[in-house]
């Protein structure tokens, strides 16, 4: 769906449910964790599940996987457990010295400037469709957000799907013409990264007026 923020008392939903009816809550934190904050969204939401999956983040970008829960549930994964798991580039020893590294670097001061910038983007995006008369919501947390072609609040599947795809493939390649490289498909997430700077941001912005205007001499 690209990002989309859970709405008030969904995840804690979840939670509940899962427990009344003894089944395993699964957070995919292959997005958020690390991204939303040191955490992942289980810290922000205050919201323990029973299992976390985490991507390449974890790997400082490498490929690599990682899952992880409370002892009473990994103590089923083999050796300890009947549960097999493996996998080709499981302990691989540079994605791990590349995760080590990553995780170190992570502090308070990168997540107040991932957020600034994170803002300066979502702000930045919807001025430039404003300017250029073209509906935009862009949904967005601390350094991530996805910007959705359409007039209407973009708050779970369906709405998503209801955002013109078409306008964004037009935005996608007027970004590329200028030298910028979002994602190609309107439902994945853009990520911002401590290696950004404002003045990045403030290019892409640049970028994303004109851009805008060639999605709307499209309408």
């Amino acid at each position: 769906m690209g990002l989309i923020v859970p709405a008030d008392g969904f995840l804690r939903g979840l939670r509940d449910i899962c427990n009344r009816e003894g089944m395993l809550l699964v957070f995919d934190e292959v997005i958020s964790g690390f991204r939303a904050a040191i955490g992942g969204a289980q810290q922000l939401y205050g919201i323990r599940p029973d299992l976390t999956c985490l991507g390449k983040i974890i790997g400082g970008g490498l490929p690599v996987g990682a899952y992880g829960g409370s002892a009473k549930v990994m103590e089923l994964v083999a050796p300890a457990g009947p549960v097999y798991q493996a996998g080709t580039l499981s302990g691989n020893p540079l994605a791990m010295t590349a995760g080590l590294w990553s995780l170190e670097e992570l502090s308070p001061r990168l997540y107040k400037h991932l957020s600034k910038l994170g803002a300066q983007l979502t702000n930045g995006l919807a001025d430039a469709a404003r300017g250029a008369g073209v509906a935009l919501q862009v949904s967005a947390f601390g350094s991530l957000l996805t910007p959705f072609f359409t007039d209407r609040p973009v708050s779970d599947y369906d709405s998503a799907l209801a955002a013109d795809t078409g306008a964004y493939g037009r935005f996608f390649r007027g970004m590329l013409a200028r030298g910028i490289y979002p994602p190609p498909s309107q439902f994945e997430a853009w990520f911002l990264s401590g290696a950004h700077t404002p003045r990045h941001v403030d290019q892409t912005i640049k970028a994303a007026r004109d851009a805008m205007k060639d999605v709307k001499r499209a309408i």
